[in-house]
C-alpha cells in the first residue's frame, strides 16, 4: 500500500486585477499531477525554478490549498480536510523549509521551538517527559542538548536546518517534505545533511519527498525521481535511470547542463532557446514544444502528451520519448 498517493492535483492561484479585483487569470502552479510514495521511500523532486515543486510540496502538507484533485494519504483522502481532522493527521506528515534563518522563530529558544509540536500533539505525559523529548531529538539531529536554551541567531545555517529536521521529527512522521533543505547551505555542511537525512530515514523509516535543483544530491539520496516543467510532471523513473538514460528532452537538457568532472567527456550541453512560458498562459498541447530541440509542429503544438511508460517503471510525457 502507498504512504502517499497524490490524483489529479492541481493548485491554480486567482490573478486579480483592477479596482473591484476581479479575476483575469489563474497562474497554473500544480497543472494534474499523480505520483505516488511508498512507506521509507525517498521520490527526488527537481525542475526549474518556477514549475512548481515548492507549491506541490506546500499542498501536500495544506500549507496551500488544492484546487482540484485528491491527496490519498495511508488511504484516506486529506484534500478536503480542516481544522481539529486535519491537525490530527498533520502529525504523520511534516515539512523541513529551504531557509534555514527564516523558518525559525527568533524569539523562542530552540527548546520551545522543537517543544512546541510536542505541546500541540500531547506527545508528553509531563513536563519531564517533555524535556527528555526535547533532548533525544537534539541528540538525534547531532546537537548538544544544553542548545535548548539558546536562540536561533547563536547557530550556523547547519545548526539551523538541523534544529528544522528536530522539529519535524517531534511528532514523529511517517513523511517529511523537504523544499530544498541543503540549497542555502555551504556544500560541507550539505554533505552532512543528507547523511544526517539517511541516517534518520534508515533508523526512523521516514519516507521523503526530496526537492531540490541540483541533480547531484537528488540522484544520491533518492530512489526514484519525478520531473516538473510548467506545473507538470514529464518524467518520473527509479533515479540511475532517469539520470543515465533520461526520456523526456526537458530532462535531458537539465542533465547535460550538470558540470563534468571528466574533462574527456564527451556529454553534449543542450541550451535551450528562449525563456518559460508564463503559467498564467501556458502553451498550447505540449507545454515543452516551444523550447523543445525535437517538437513537431503542429502535433505538438496541438496534442498534451501523457505521461505513459515508455520502458519498465520510466515515464514520460512526451510524443516521441523510446
Amino acid at each position: 500500500m502507498n504512504l502517499l498517493e497524490v490524483k489529479n492535483l492541481r493548485v491554480h492561484f486567482p490573478v486579480k486585477h483592477g479596482l473591484f479585483s476581479r479575476v483575469k487569470g489563474h497562474v497554473k502552479a500544480v497543472d494534474d499531477v499523480s505520483f505516488a510514495i511508498q512507506p521509507g521511500e525517498t521520490l527526488g523532486l527537481v525542475g526549474e525554478s518556477g514549475c512548481g515543486k515548492t507549491t506541490l510540496g506546500r499542498a501536500i502538507v495544506k500549507l496551500v490549498e488544492p484546487t482540484a484533485g485528491s491527496i490519498l494519504f495511508e488511504g484516506e483522502n486529506i484534500a478536503n480536510l480542516d481544522g481539529r481532522e486535519l491537525r490530527r493527521r498533520r502529525r504523520k506528515f511534516q515539512m523541513i523549509f529551504q531557509d534555514p534563518y527564516g523558518s525559525l522563530n527568533p524569539r523562542m529558544t530552540v527548546g520551545q521551538i522543537i517543544g512546541e509540536a510536542i505541546d500541540i500533539h500531547h506527545l508528553a505525559a509531563d513536563e519531564a517527559a517533555r524535556r527528555d523529548r526535547i533532548v533525544d531529538l537534539l541528540k538525534a539531529v547531532g546537537l548538544d542538548p544544553s542548545h535548548a536554551q539558546r536562540y536561533p541567531h547563536e547557530f550556523s545555517g547547519g545548526q539551523r536546518q538541523r534544529i528544522g529536521i528536530a522539529r519535524a521529527l517531534a511528532v514523529e512522521p511517517q513523511l517529511i517534505v523537504c523544499d530544498e533543505p541543503v540549497s542555502a547551505l555551504d556544500v560541507s555542511v550539505q554533505a552532512q545533511i543528507i547523511n544526517l537525512l539517511q541516517d534518520l530515514q534508515a533508523q526512523r523509516g521516514i519516507a521523503y519527498l526530496f526537492i531540490a535543483h541540483d541533480l547531484a544530491v537528488v540522484e544520491h539520496i533518492s530512489r526514484r525521481v519525478m520531473v516538473m516543467y510548467l506545473g507538470k510532471v514529464v518524467e518520473l523513473g527509479e533515479a540511475r535511470e532517469v539520470i543515465s538514460a533520461p526520456k523526456h528532452p526537458y530532462t535531458q537538457a537539465l542533465i547535460s547542463a550538470v558540470p563534468e568532472v571528466d574533462p574527456d567527456s564527451k556529454r553534449k550541453r543542450i541550451v535551450l532557446p528562449g525563456d518559460v512560458p508564463s503559467p498564467i498562459d501556458p502553451p498550447k498541447g505540449c507545454p515543452f514544444h516551444p523550447r523543445c530541440p525535437i517538437a513537431q509542429l503542429p502535433r505538438c503544438q496541438a496534442e498534451v502528451p501523457e505521461l505513459r511508460e515508455v520502458t519498465p517503471g520510466h515515464w514520460a510525457s512526451c510524443h516521441f520519448a523510446k
